[in-house]
């Protein structure tokens, strides 16, 4: 059975009518929760600086231009274009309680990307521990405009490098903005290459991991799962009880997700139907949850200031390694609101 009501959100300056459908699901039923260990881990090996990439743990990858690409996240603009090969791909939480993607690229850059959308402040909290990289987007509030400008970041969005967006035929305004990445990058030939942004990758601690099948995260208007695949190693991911596919050919998977949670609250900034938009706070300290190789490990983060990268640990302390290979972070709150 499935529900469907209708939001009416303003994005980029435009109201947009969306559907929100709360449904029965094919997705992967749920599994325990993750639980404490009952006995000190031992320390797990992992990569040492300079080893792999830092984004990724992948050996041998040069240190590129970071661009981060703000994407689209609900049904009408999927399937979304080039998160295949995203580093890092952050869930933020926006307007309604729906979500938008934050997708990170350095290692490897796709052709095109998109479809690309409207900044959020959040995202200006998050970009400063890269540095100061590429950032594509497609408008935002007026009001946040002197911020983006203040950020620490280079703005190549469709206003300041229009020559790189182009309009995806078969598609529909908002959700048809693509862009080519070369000439994004292009426009910020000073943008900071990859660097240590916190994470650690190699071995997975010893004991500590509860076996999942799958793991589910919501928000007051989506509801990710992700279920583990033996066979491909891999994450495989869900939205609404669907499959979320790529553009390329595929559904979306990650052999790392991390399951942030974070303070969300309101900020300044609203659209004309006092949506307000969340402010997700990443600076700080708080619990998460590590999914990879088919368990789950409590963790803790913490990220000192805006200009340093978050380090995720045990609950001993000890590194808490990722699997090699792309990066999911859910930015999420223990009880989902929508401020």
């Amino acid at each position: 059975m499935c529900l469907t009501r209708m939001i009416t959100v303003t994005l980029a300056g435009a109201a947009v009518l969306l559907p929100v459908a709360a449904c029965s699901s094919d997705e992967p039923a749920p599994g325990k929760a993750p639980q404490a260990a009952t006995a000190s881990p031992a320390p797990a090996e992992q990569t040492p600086a300079g080893a792999g990439h830092p984004f990724t743990g992948a050996p041998g990858e040069d240190l590129e231009p970071v661009l981060a690409v703000k994407i689209e996240n609900t049904a009408a603009g999927k399937p979304q274009l080039g998160l295949k090969s995203a580093d890092i791909v952050y869930v933020e939480q926006v307007e309604a309680g729906l979500t938008r993607l934050m997708a990170i690229f350095s290692s490897k850059i796709p052709a095109k990307v998109g479809p690309v959308r409207s900044a959020r402040i959040s995202d200006l909290h998050i970009a400063p521990q890269f540095g100061k990289p590429a950032f594509a987007y497609s408008g935002a509030q007026t009001k946040m405009l002197p911020y983006i400008a203040r950020a620490s970041l280079f703005d190549v969005s469709d206003s300041r490098a229009p020559g790189a967006y182009f309009r995806q035929q078969g598609r529909v305004a908002p959700y048809n903005l693509f862009a080519n990445t070369k000439q994004l990058l292009a426009k910020a030939p000073k943008a900071s290459k990859a660097g240590d942004i916190g994470f650690t990758f190699g071995d997975a601690p010893a004991e500590g991991g509860v076996e999942r099948k799958s793991y589910t995260v919501k928000w007051p208007a989506a509801r990710f799962t992700f279920a583990w695949s033996a066979s491909k190693k891999q994450w495989l991911i869900w939205q609404d009880g669907k499959k979320d596919m790529a553009a390329e050919g595929g559904q979306l998977s990650a052999p790392t997700v991390v399951v942030q949670y974070t303070k969300t609250e309101r900020s300044q900034f609203h659209d004309k139907n006092q949506s307000y938009t969340p402010l997700v706070h990443t600076v700080g300290k708080g619990s998460a949850v590590v999914l990879r190789d088919g368990k789950a490990y409590k963790a803790r983060w913490e990220r000192k200031s805006e200009k340093k990268g978050t380090t995720f640990t045990t609950p001993d302390g000890e590194p808490m390694n990722f699997a090699p290979g792309q990066v999911w972070v859910a930015l999420a709150s223990r009880k989902p609101v929508t401020p």
